[in-house]
């Protein structure tokens, strides 16, 4: 149960667009299938993790992505390559949604939300609806994870927008309630605990 409530407080609470970008009867789906934040925590990464290094262990994990994603995410691929006017480009993570019928761009960024992430975001899915969607496919959506926002920044940024863009936080580490903060030892305390058991045994 705790888990299931956990899902339901994270499940449509990203920043998006969707409601100004997305038909009616898409719209509440898209809003529904992303979740903020974002649990990464099965990587065992710390939150100093560069953007490569995220992205190689999700794909190493990638069926624990595709079960934090939630229902109806297929891995499509990573890095996949966009040639655009003879210029390359490299999405980082593709997926398609089975619900939604869609195409769902991925970009990391290892740092605070910044509008301009956007626009790099926003010429992905114009050259994915322009090369590989499909014409029954809806429209491609967007979804920006980042090791922090300001959520009213993100609400501006995506405002004017009219592609279907969410923006969503992600967490390496799961951080424990307060109560448990207090009552758990540091990693200080730890290694004097360990320190002095081993001059202990040494001296025996």
């Amino acid at each position: 149960m705790q888990i299931e409530s956990r899902l339901l407080e994270r499940s449509g609470k990203a920043v998006t667009n969707f409601l100004a970008t997305l038909p009616a009867s898409q719209s509440d789906l898209a809003r529904e299938s992303i979740k903020d934040p974002y649990r990464f925590d099965f990587l065992g990464l710390t939150d100093e993790a560069q953007e490569r290094d995220i992205e190689d262990a999700l794909v190493r994990h990638v069926t624990d992505f595709l079960l934090e994603l939630g229902a109806g995410f297929a891995f499509v691929g990573r890095q996949v390559l966009l040639d655009v006017g003879g210029d390359e480009f490299f999405i980082d993570l593709l997926f398609y949604h089975l619900k939604l019928r869609c195409y769902v761009v991925i970009e990391l960024k290892s740092g605070q939300f910044k509008p301009e992430h956007l626009g790099q975001l926003g010429f992905y899915l114009t050259a994915v609806d322009a090369q590989v969607k499909h014409p029954d496919d809806g429209a491609t959506i967007g979804l920006l994870l980042c090791k922090g926002k300001n959520k009213v920044v993100a609400e501006y940024a995506l405002r004017s927008n009219t592609q279907p863009l969410g923006v969503a936080q992600y967490q390496l580490v799961e951080s424990l309630p307060v109560e448990l903060q207090t009552s758990l030892p540091s990693i200080e305390q730890i290694e004097r605990e360990l320190g002095d058991s081993m001059n202990d045994g040494a001296e025996e």
